[in-house]
């Protein structure tokens, strides 16, 4: 409930204000010691007074990337989004310079281009020391023109990405803002105006006309048409280098970008040569599959005609032998055939063979004891 944002505040760049800031950064400013006891209930009045305690700004620091105070109270602002005029008094205040520099961040992140350049501009005038905390925790010095210098032309300042803004010579010619006057051209043309009388007191009282003439071309007013002419130059060179830097700009964007592509293209390309290489060795591998599988049905087919051979082979071996066999055992039939007579003469003695089928029995019985048989 702490770290919700205030339900009456407006979305800032379609988007939750708190949203601004990354959600790592978030998450640890949730985490914070200074978080949870100095910014809780904070409102837009009680944020001024600790606000005056700030000594020193910065984002993040320390190996575990502690965020600072300042950047603690820059997240309560965009949580409880306080008015606009509360927030113009903080960049006008003149007494405390940390409460300026935190109002100008936060209108930096949250304001529009033509606001921003309206209010920090003035700041350029503030040449105030500042203290600010790096990243490994020691402190450096800088100047409030130059952090106001930070936040208009570098996108990215206390660890946070900061909105794009329009550059300023671009709202110039839309007409949304007014060219910019230093702050020494007033103090150029007093000095030019004190010139003047001065010359034409001295014209009135002398009525020499050659004087005049070399009065006008003095060497003060031709050192302050100089001046002149060169802040108008250094103003023209400020322009320059707004579009030397955003050219540049562009073209680091744009070679990223062709970079990124390339990488993509490469990318691609390799991906379509090993799938072209997986694709060929699927191939080879079915090719070789294919291969193994025509040898073993050539080996298969092979095994079986020898065995076809083979079996033939034996077959014509049977018959011949089978041929070769048949006269022996013709030759042999007429030494059998004595014996096959006794034997069936013999069997004929026994009366085995008797048509009476008792005395048939008993002879078979009288055979076995060695009696002879009986007649009848």
């Amino acid at each position: 409930m702490a770290n919700r944002t205030d339900p009456l505040a407006k979305s800032i760049r379609g988007t939750n204000p708190q949203n601004l800031v990354e959600k790592i950064l978030r998450t640890k400013i949730y985490q914070n010691t200074y978080w949870k006891e100095q910014c809780f209930g904070l409102t837009a009045e009680t944020l001024v007074d600790k606000a005056m305690e700030l000594d020193h700004l910065g984002g993040t620091h320390g190996g575990t990337r502690k965020p600072t105070p300042f950047m603690c109270l820059v997240m309560k602002m965009l949580q409880i989004q306080p008015d606009k005029e509360i927030v113009v008094e903080f960049i006008k205040n003149p007494e405390y310079k940390y409460v300026r520099v935190l109002g100008a961040f936060y209108l930096r992140l949250t304001g529009t281009d033509v606001d921003v350049y309206r209010y920090l501009e003035p700041l350029y005038n503030d040449y105030r020391k500042l203290r600010q905390k790096l990243n490994d925790g020691r402190y450096t010095l800088t100047h409030v023109d130059e952090y106001i210098d930070e936040l208009l032309i570098k996108d990215y300042s206390c660890d946070i990405a900061l909105p794009r803004i329009k550059k300023r010579w671009t709202l110039e010619q839309l007409g949304s803002l007014e060219l910019r006057r230093s702050a020494l051209e007033d103090d150029f043309e007093e000095e030019e105006e004190k010139d003047e009388d001065e010359q034409l007191a001295d014209g009135l009282d002398s009525g020499d006309n050659d004087k005049d003439y070399y009065r006008a071309r003095s060497p003060t007013r031709e050192k302050d048409r100089d001046r002149k002419r060169d802040s108008h130059r250094y103003r023209d060179r400020d322009y320059d280098r707004d579009r030397d830097y955003d050219r540049d700009r562009d073209y680091e964007r744009d070679y990223d970008r062709d970079r990124g592509r390339g990488r993509d293209r490469d990318r691609d390309r390799d991906r379509h040569r090993l799938r072209d290489d997986k694709d060929y060795g699927r191939e080879r591998e079915r090719e070789g599959r294919e291969r193994d599988r025509r040898d073993r049905r050539r080996r298969s087919h092979s095994r079986s005609r020898s065995r076809s051979r083979d079996r033939k082979d034996r077959d014509d071996d049977r018959r011949r032998r089978h041929r070769s066999g048949s006269p022996k055992r013709h030759a042999d039939e007429p030494q059998d055939e004595p014996k096959r007579k006794k034997e069936k003469k013999a069997k004929k003695d026994d009366g085995t063979d008797h048509p009476d089928p008792e005395i048939a029995e008993q002879n078979r019985i009288r055979a076995s004891l060695g009696i002879k048989p009986l007649r009848a």
